[in-house]
């Protein structure tokens, strides 16, 4: 019998208001959150009452409204560091997003790095995670070098490990792919990588909502996620590295914060964290963080886990009886998502056919264009859980679905 899991989802969904309302006249249904959360009142309220009684600059003043700012900022620094079980908050670094993170990363491992050094990436991964490597190729003369998949479209560790040698000096792969909901043999990954002397960053944007995630346990030198899929605000992410190689990178960008004096003749760079986060922070998208992460931490990961899980199971068996569904990945551990097409028809079709039943999908190259290449097709439509969602919605998802099938087949 189908069950919604042993924590209440009608208790959770009173957290996120905006799923009660009407989209094309049917009650709204979304299945777009490895795109973006929806964000619980917690989190709206904070980043609210930052604004509306905390409003100033952090670090930068004796007066009360800038102490009160600083010490919101900097303990929820300590929470995300406990979140991910980091060694020490001056290990977690402010940026935009996952995608910044990385790119800060590209920037200031460059001065390590000649001409002829490899770094591996994967087949699965988001363009966040390739085009910043393409552009250090292009300026230093780096290779790129790709995991392939096996035929059921997860990683080929076979060939990896063909892959390494003394060239490789960072692998960067994700945790969790944002196209497919795979899950990575990360761990296995990271031992492999470590043991040829590379270093490993971990992106783990569409990780951080589904599972815990322990990065002293996992090993890996650097892991990046975004607060928006976190409930979190959009604008705010996280870099993790460990202390020692943070230490020895040069800033990425110059400014205030992140230097101890400046002079004409010579400036000192700041210490950890603060290296790294030139000029004014994302203030308000800090403190919704920290309430993100608390808004978590008030439950049972477990449960979340469990009933996500549960999601997944009922959603693939459905589309598998389907036999106008193509379904990518069947069968392969999953997180979060699952993508499909339906044989014949446009995927994008397919999402707009279902937003006008008040069912938000994704549908597209989910931002993994050499991935749908590999898989030989133009685009998936992807459909993404979150603790939010209920059997019934996934029910309602495949009854619209077969809708829209039959009425474009006939």
């Amino acid at each position: 019998m189908l069950s919604d899991s042993t924590f209440s989802v009608s208790q959770i969904r009173t957290h996120f208001p905006i799923l009660n309302q009407l989209v094309n006249e049917f009650p709204l249904i979304y299945l777009d959150n490895a795109a973006t959360t929806q964000k619980p009142i917690s989190v709206i309220e904070a980043v609210s009452r930052y604004y509306l009684n905390d409003n100033a600059n952090v670090h930068r003043a004796s007066h009360q409204l800038s102490n009160r700012a600083t010490c919101a900022f900097e303990a929820a620094r300590e929470k995300v560091k406990n979140f991910i079980n980091a060694a020490d908050s001056k290990e977690i670094i402010w940026t935009k997003g996952t995608t910044e993170s990385i790119n800060l990363l590209a920037n200031v491992l460059a001065p390590q790095l000649t001409k002829g050094d490899e770094i591996i990436i994967s087949a699965l991964e988001h363009h966040a995670n390739i085009v910043p490597w393409q552009m250090l190729a292009e300026r230093i003369g780096i290779v790129l070098k790709v995991i392939p998949l096996t035929d059921n479209s997860t990683l080929d560790i076979d060939a990896y490990k063909l892959l390494l040698s003394d060239k490789t000096k960072l692998v960067a792969v994700a945790h969790i792919s944002n196209a497919l909901g795979v899950i990575n043999p990360v761990k296995e990954i990271i031992k492999l990588a470590h043991q040829t002397g590379a270093q490993v960053l971990i992106d783990g944007a569409q990780a951080v909502a589904h599972q815990r995630v322990d990065v002293q346990e996992l090993d890996c030198d650097y892991y990046v996620f975004s607060g928006h899929k976190l409930f979190g605000p959009t604008g705010i992410g996280v870099l993790y590295g460990k202390q020692h190689l943070l230490e020895l990178l040069p800033p990425w960008q110059g400014g205030g914060e992140m230097i101890k004096s400046v002079s004409f003749e010579h400036t000192t760079y700041n210490d950890l964290p603060f290296k790294f986060e030139a000029g004014t922070p994302n203030i308000a998208g800090v403190i919704g963080l920290a309430a993100a992460v608390d808004f978590i931490n008030s439950y049972d990961r477990q449960d979340f886990l469990k009933h996500e899980q549960c999601l997944l199971a009922f959603t693939e068996r459905a589309l598998a009886q389907m036999p106008e569904i193509k379904l990518f990945c069947a069968g392969v551990e999953k997180s979060g998502a699952v993508s499909f097409a339906v044989k014949g028809e446009h995927p994008t079709d397919i999402a707009m056919l279902l937003d006008a039943q008040g069912i938000a999908v994704r549908s597209g190259s989910h931002c993994a264009m050499p991935l749908m290449k590999a898989l030989n097709c133009s685009g998936t439509v992807r459909v993404s859980f979150s603790i939010y969602n209920t059997i019934a919605e996934a029910q309602r998802f495949i009854e619209a679905l077969k809708n829209v099938v039959q009425m474009l087949q006939e």
